[in-house]
């Protein structure tokens, strides 16, 4: 079988859409599209068979820990080195435009979600991951290693400062890329309730490409997962600033990843 090209995922993609656009009615369930045929691997990324009933107490007797320690404030700034109470073994300063990430997590009815474990990860500057399986061919950066972790405070508020990532290839078509994200993990009270989602940057060009991005339905969801470029949240001389909040239940809340979507 030939590898597609972007052309023909972008027509796969048109088409769906202009499909259900006339299939459309009031009421109508815009859920992500757990099968996506543009998505080529989607069909590998959700269960297919009735969901194994177990006792949650049972699983988070045996659910691994977060760490060995507990989380530094310093965890939290992906663009220094070594330091107190990480396990960093980094000493330099990465390559690529800094950035902070702030927001808050809330729920349904916009109140703040205190005390939640956030933990992101990311590709570098170029685009590429510190990971054993990582073959896109880009340069690694000693000095980054692309994850971090913080605890929401009393108003539900997270803050990170990191590099802005680049877009990757990925494989699901001839010349495919995706388009420059950070991972979110979102773990509730419970190892049972930890969600996974994605922020992206405004005006990202591959965003009409993308048919992770484009599996969700709703137009609003997908803006959802955009955040916003907030001037107050800029260094002056240093970094740039972007906003976005995560809304955990509810119509309004964030779109969140099958367990398997790892791209």
């Amino acid at each position: 079988m030939s590898i597609p090209t972007q052309q023909e995922i972008s027509a796969e993609i048109a088409e769906i859409a202009e499909a259900a656009g006339r299939a459309a009615r009031p009421g109508d369930d815009a859920r992500t599209r757990i099968d996506y045929p543009p998505y080529r691997s989607s069909i590998l990324r959700h269960p297919t068979k009735d969901p194994r009933h177990a006792d949650p107490e049972t699983i988070e007797r045996w659910a691994p820990c977060f760490g060995q320690r507990d989380v530094h404030p310093l965890e939290a700034d992906l663009t220094i080195g070594a330091h107190a109470g990480t396990n960093s073994a980094v000493s330099g300063e990465p390559i690529g435009e800094r950035i902070t990430v702030t927001g808050r997590i809330v729920d349904g009815d916009g109140r703040p979600v205190a005390g939640q474990l956030v933990e992101i990860w990311q590709a570098n500057a170029a685009g590429r991951y510190i990971h054993k399986n990582e073959q896109h061919p880009a340069p690694l950066d000693p000095n980054f290693t692309g994850v971090g972790r913080c605890l929401t405070g009393p108003d539900g508020e997270y803050h990170f400062r990191t590099i802005k990532p680049g877009p990757y290839p990925w494989g699901n078509h001839r010349n495919a890329w995706r388009p420059a994200h950070i991972h979110f993990s979102i773990f509730g009270r419970a190892f049972t309730q930890r969600l996974v989602t994605q922020m992206y940057f405004p005006g990202d060009p591959l965003f009409a490409l993308d048919p992770i991005y484009q599996a969700i339905t709703d137009q609003k969801a997908r803006d959802a997962l955009v955040a916003t470029y907030d001037h107050d949240l800029t260094v002056p001389d240093h970094s740039m600033g972007y906003r976005w909040d995560v809304v955990l239940t509810g119509g309004g809340r964030t779109w969140t990843e099958p367990e398997e979507a790892d791209e």
